[in-house]
């Protein structure tokens, strides 16, 4: 069966090198970490037993740092390394844990890497976070006796459609997990169905991660940048502001389409625009954009590096017009942080949407589109008690924006709803640490 699955994979690597050779010039990714992902993986401390935890790209490094912390607080004798897929993911990766743990890129799942990976690893637990399953990385763990356990786990409408359309394949790798520690009911039965028989509802880790504290270090750095840029000679930052964050292909120019429709009204002649794209390859692709539907363009990259040079061509609109361009890594939060209202990206296309999570803790009143089925258990969540706002089209989110902007005591209280929203879902850790204890520690 490796055989199979190995020469499918090479078949798939063969499919996709065209795109991935594209990406690797234009984009210059897929550069790093080559002999980490072909298993040349090393420990900082190999004569502990360890625990591997991977966590794919930046949301799940996010959602995977209260479980960390517990664990090196409760398992002092174990060393954690940590393995994420993508560049974005690694870069956050070692921000968090760089210093203290190992970090490196998840081995290809073909038979020969993930056997050395697991040879210079030894891991006694493996993590998975949501849903990184791999047949070949499962097979090795149960011949290895090492215990495999998804942690957060959801399973999208989309990957259980696609899952079940090879469901006597799938059912067989799933059935090599040893815990599924799911975020809802929903999920968990998926799991189940699936092939997983060990399947626990042990909530959402996002839930913990998220911070509610309205203070976040930097804000009023950036606070005090904007002002300037702005020229507005106030020493509070009280201007209206519209953060569009974690925002995807095709959605800025729809986003920037409602914000000259809202500037054409008097009354919101103050409102500024911030737009943080999800991804930095697309960052100059962005910034193009806004220069061509004839906004002065502030990039926040220039801003951090101190240069006063102008961004924009003569001839733009002025200043009270213009648009912040966060090209910047690691600073979405200090822009959520200084918005009145905050649309969560990725959502009004087709493209699975951005964590509302984050904008709903910070007590904003949020805003995002249909398609954010990666985080449907947050939506229905926030959408049930009234703690966001779903907009199905740019028509809608003009009109949503329209009425949150004139009607202040609306937005505050979409805002105060939210946070409680996070606030009352808080507490997966805590389950999820007792569940993962009861695998490593030998029960009575």
């Amino acid at each position: 069966m490796r055989i199979v699955i190995d020469f499918l994979y090479l078949l798939a690597a063969i499919a996709i090198s065209p795109i991935a050779l594209y990406r690797l010039i234009r984009h210059n990714r897929y550069r790093k970490g080559w002999a980490q992902r072909l298993g040349r993986i090393t420990r900082k401390t190999p004569k502990k037993k360890c625990i591997w935890l991977h966590a794919v790209s930046v949301g799940e490094v996010n959602a995977a740092t209260t479980v960390v912390k517990e664990l090196r607080h409760k398992f002092t004798d174990y060393e954690i390394v940590v393995s994420t897929t993508t560049d974005t993911g690694f870069t956050r990766a070692n921000a968090l844990f760089g210093k203290d743990l190992r970090v490196f890129y998840f081995p290809l799942d073909f038979s020969w890497v993930i056997r050395r990976a697991f040879g210079n690893i030894r891991p006694a637990l493996c993590l998975l976070m949501e849903l990184e399953v791999w047949p070949n990385f499962v097979q090795t763990a149960q011949q290895s006796g090492v215990p495999v356990v998804v942690v957060n786990g959801r399973i999208s409408d989309r990957s259980f459609a696609g899952y079940r359309r090879f469901r006597p394949i799938i059912k067989k790798m799933f059935a090599k997990v040893t815990l599924v520690l799911a975020q809802t009911d929903e999920y968990a039965r998926r799991f189940k169905e699936l092939g997983c028989s060990n399947v626990i509802v042990s909530g959402s880790l996002k839930y913990d991660t998220a911070d509610t504290d309205a203070k976040v270090p930097g804000a009023d750095v950036l606070a005090a940048q904007l002002l300037e840029k702005f020229e507005i000679r106030n020493s509070k930052f009280e201007i209206p502001l519209w953060v569009a964050g974690g925002t995807g292909n095709d959605e800025e120019a729809i986003l920037l389409d409602v914000y000259q429709q809202l500037k054409q009204d008097a009354r919101f002649a103050d409102l500024r625009l911030a737009i943080v794209p999800r991804k930095p390859e697309r960052f100059d692709e962005v910034a193009q954009l806004i220069k061509e539907k004839g906004f002065h363009l502030i990039r926040y990259s220039s801003i951090k590096k101190g240069d006063r040079r102008q961004d924009s061509d003569s001839g733009q609109k002025s200043r009270i017009d213009a648009i912040i361009l966060g090209d910047t890594m690691g600073d979405l939060r200090k822009f959520y942080s200084l918005a009145s209202i905050i649309f969560v990206g990725r959502s009004l296309v087709p493209m699975g949407g951005s964590d509302m999570m984050e904008a709903a803790a910070l007590g904003k009143c949020t805003i995002f589109g249909p398609h954010a089925f990666n985080f449907k258990q947050t939506v229905d969540a926030l959408l049930a008690d009234n703690g966001a706002i779903l907009v199905n089209n740019k028509e809608e989110l003009l009109g949503a924006m329209a009425k949150c902007l004139s009607d202040p005591n609306y937005a505050q209280q979409i805002a105060q709803n939210g946070r409680k929203v996070i606030i009352k879902n808080q507490g997966a850790t805590k389950k999820t640490i007792e569940h993962i204890s009861r695998l490593l520690v030998p029960q009575p």
